[in-house]
């Protein structure tokens, strides 16, 4: 058992050692111009406008069923 415990000890040393041998040595080439980032940032921009008011809404349900029910309140008085 203490062969198979160094055995997969020393193969996974030797691939975690070696893991940085594959990273590419190149710098990643991006020719994307302003066309691109403008198109990236006006989809951003839409899904931001989404998600704010749809935030909202579940939050606005979340207080609702979290607060008490007018009933509830009327036979307390």
């Amino acid at each position: 058992m203490k062969s198979l415990t160094k055995i997969t000890l020393t193969t996974l040393a030797t691939l975690f050692a070696a893991a940085p041998a594959f990273a590419s040595t190149a710098g990643r080439v991006d020719h994307s111009g302003f066309l691109v980032w403008a198109f990236l940032g006006f989809c951003a921009l839409i899904i931001v406008a989404q998600v704010v008011p749809a935030l909202l809404v579940m939050l606005g349900i979340v207080k609702a069923v979290a607060s008490p029910k007018e009933e509830a309140q009327q036979k307390s008085h």
